[in-house]
């Protein structure tokens, strides 16, 4: 009998695995996740479960599982693939044959320069166990210093504030929100913070960070210091290509595949954070990302094409982010535009269009209450795909509807 083996128990491995069965696969599946815990959601960690203490929010329940037939093993790592074999070696002292392999290893935050040892009041934001170790250090009046102003550390910062905690972002370089969102939208949300009580500092390198027993600092390089209960460090992920790696297999900013997900290796596929991947609406050009979205839509093509289906990756890249009543949404990457056009909506809502010099449409940006802007990304989404290349003065105007221009 068959035996597909995924390794990395998140959501894109958790989805991939019940992908298969809804597929009609009838072999085994084994999926390992070294977490004690089932698959769970991480984007309620910065929001939902640290404001309101709940439990991780899981893919699915353990019945589910053993209903469709899916081995879960938790709290075990892979200390090995070996290719030829096609065999697996886990930490318990076992180890699982496979027939294909899918790598679903996911990413680990960017530790900060220099820092090293064991840091109780400097920490980072993955798992649900440090929700839990941050919540529990937030009381009101708890000064926390944010390091890394994206959309984890501006999360982190949002719930810190209902939560009654003092906050200080420090960022880098000029702005916050540097990485793929424009000035005009990243200033909204810096200047909502500000309105919230936390305090955002941008443009200054840090020079050192140290705790005691008494709290932790941040010195800058300006001669500042900050004096913090807790230091969380948010600048960005890592992704885990180290088994893959060991294994042979290429690795190009994470684990390298093709359209199909496909490794440099047969029979081992690999999807989500861990993997980086051509992308047909941006020329070929490969990307690696990290998001939700992206993880769910990946666990569903590499269980089609573990099954042999041979689809490609047709799906828009598409972030979001809550913070306070404010919802971002953006679908496509804006590198390499030419021309932005600009959509005002009700409410103080807009969007803004990313045009390349041909004049297709090559991603939106918009920013907004609550849904206001969800409907039009979306539509700027199917655009996206489509290759459509609007007219720029339909694009500004409120009342053009966007899926006339989808029509067109």
């Amino acid at each position: 009998m068959s035996h597909i083996v995924i390794i990395g128990a998140g959501e894109c491995g958790a989805r991939a695995a019940f992908a298969l069965r809804e597929k009609g696969f009838d072999g085994r599946i084994t999926l390992v996740g070294e977490e004690e815990h089932l698959p769970y959601e991480r984007p309620p960690l910065s929001k939902d479960a640290l404001l309101h203490g709940h439990a991780p929010k899981l893919v699915s329940d353990a019945a589910r599982y053993a209903e469709a037939g899916i081995a879960v093993l938790t709290g075990v790592t892979v200390e090995s693939i070996d290719p030829t074999a096609k065999i697996v070696q886990l930490s318990n002292g076992t180890s699982r044959d496979y027939d294909q392999l899918l790598l679903t290893t996911g990413a680990r935050p960017r530790p900060f320069p220099g820092l090293s040892g064991a840091n109780h009041r400097i920490r980072t934001l993955r798992t649900h166990g440090d929700t839990v170790a941050i919540r529990a250090a937030l009381q009101p009046d708890t000064h926390l210093a944010i390091i890394g102003g994206g959309f984890i550390g501006l999360e982190l910062a949002a719930t810190a504030r209902k939560l009654g905690a003092q906050v200080t972002l420090v960022e880098g370089l000029p702005r916050i929100l540097s990485r793929g969102v424009p000035e005009e939208v990243a200033t909204v949300v810096a200047d909502r913070h500000k309105a919230e009580g936390a305090e955002i500092i941008c443009g200054v390198k840090i020079q050192e960070l140290s705790e005691d027993r008494d709290g932790a600092r941040i010195r800058l390089e300006d001669g500042r210091t900050i004096a913090a209960d807790l230091i969380v460090v948010g600048i960005g992920a890592v992704p885990n290509v180290e088994l893959a790696q060991d294994a042979g297999l290429v690795i190009d900013n994470g684990i390298a595949v093709d359209e199909h997900l496909r490794t440099s290796v047969p029979d081992i596929f690999a999807a989500g954070d861990c993997c980086s991947f051509p992308l047909r609406h941006y020329g070929g050009r490969r990307v690696r990302l990290e998001a939700w979205r992206n993880a769910q839509d990946q666990g569903l093509l590499a269980a089609a094409n573990l099954m042999g289906a041979g689809e490609a990756i047709a799906s828009v890249p598409w972030f979001w982010s809550d913070q306070y009543d404010l919802t971002l949404q953006i679908a496509g990457l804006a590198d390499g535009t030419t021309q932005t056009i600009r959509r005002d909506m009700a409410d103080g809502a807009f969007i803004l269009f990313h045009l390349d010099a041909g004049g297709r449409l090559i991603a939106a940006s918009g920013i907004g209450t609550g849904n206001a802007v969800a409907r039009d990304i979306r539509l700027a989404e199917m655009m996206i795909a489509a290759g459509v290349r609007p007219d720029p003065v339909a694009l500004a105007a409120a009342e053009t509807k966007l899926k006339s221009l989808l029509a067109a």
